[in-house]
C-alpha cells in the first residue's frame, strides 16, 4: 500500500495535493477552525446528535423505545470495535502519512507519526453515523453528512489520503451493519430491563410516557371501562 503513494500522477496523490491545496489558499484563521473541526469537532457534533435522539426517543415513549435506545447504544460500541479491528489492519499495511513521502503539503496538525492507512478519525466517525442511521433516518442522514465532510477535512488537513479515508469509511460502515444483528440481539434485552427497572427506566423511557413501571398503562385494556362498568351498576343498586 505504500507504494501506492510513490508516484506523483497516482490520482491519490493528486487529489490529495488537490484538496489539500485548499489550505494553502485558506486564511490562516480558518485552517485553525478546520484543524479544530477536523479533530474535535465532527465527532463532537456527531455524539451530540446520538444523544439529541436518545432524548428524543425517551421523551416520546413509545412501545420500541427500549430496542431504539440499544441501538443508539450500539453507534459508539460500533466506533469502538471498528478501531479496534483496525489497529491489525494498519500494522500489516504499514502506510506511513502523506507528508512524510511529499513535499509541499500544508500539514495543520502536527505529531502525527502513526500509520496513516485506516483513518481512525474516518472510521470512528463513520461507524457512529451508520449505527445513528440504523436507529434513526433522519438524525442518521445528518451524521453521515457530517461524517463525510469529516473525511474531506482529513484530506485537507495533509494527514490522510484520500483512499485512507474511503477505507475508514468501507471499515466503519462494515463493522456498524453486519455486527449490528447480534449487538441487536444482546442490547435489546438489557435495554428492556433498564426500561422495567423504576430508579433508571428513565434513560430508556421518560416517567409518565407509558413505561412498564406506569401504573396507568399496565392496567390491561378494557379494565378501566370494565371498573367504571362496575361502579355505576354499585351506583344503581344503591339507588
Amino acid at each position: 500500500m505504500a507504494g501506492l503513494a510513490e508516484s506523483g500522477s497516482n490520482p491519490d496523490v493528486d487529489l490529495l495535493y488537490d484538496i489539500n491545496g485548499l489550505a494553502k489558499d485558506a486564511p490562516p484563521w480558518f485552517d485553525r477552525v478546520m484543524e479544530f473541526v477536523g479533530e474535535y469537532g465532527l465527532l463532537l457534533a456527531i455524539v451530540l446528535l446520538v444523544l439529541w435522539c436518545w432524548w428524543s426517543v425517551r421523551r416520546r415513549g413509545e412501545e420500541d423505545a427500549a430496542s431504539s435506545v440499544a441501538a443508539l447504544v450500539w453507534a459508539p460500541l460500533a466506533a469502538g470495535i471498528a478501531v479496534l479491528v483496525n489497529v491489525p489492519i494498519r500494522g500489516f499495511v504499514e502506510r506511513p502519512r502523506p507528508f512524510l513521502d511529499h513535499q509541499g503539503l500544508e500539514v495543520l496538525v502536527a505529531g502525527k507519526n502513526d500509520y496513516s492507512f485506516v483513518s481512525d478519525h474516518a472510521t470512528i466517525v463513520m461507524a457512529m453515523a451508520v449505527g445513528l442511521f440504523v436507529a434513526n433516518r433522519k438524525f442518521g442522514l445528518v451524521a453521515l453528512v457530517l461524517a463525510v465532510f469529516g473525511g474531506f477535512i482529513r484530506v485537507y488537513m495533509g494527514v490522510h489520503y484520500p483512499t485512507d479515508v474511503v477505507g475508514g469509511f468501507a471499515l466503519g460502515t462494515a463493522v456498524a451493519l453486519l455486527l449490528s444483528p447480534v449487538a441487536m440481539a444482546l442490547l435489546t434485552p438489557v435495554t428492556r430491563a433498564v426500561e422495567r427497572s423504576p430508579r433508571v427506566g428513565w434513560l430508556v423511557r421518560a416517567r409518565g410516557r407509558g413505561g412498564a413501571g406506569d401504573g396507568a398503562d399496565a392496567v390491561v385494556p378494557g379494565a378501566r371501562s370494565e371498573r367504571a362498568g362496575a361502579g355505576a351498576s354499585e351506583r344503581d343498586l344503591a339507588a
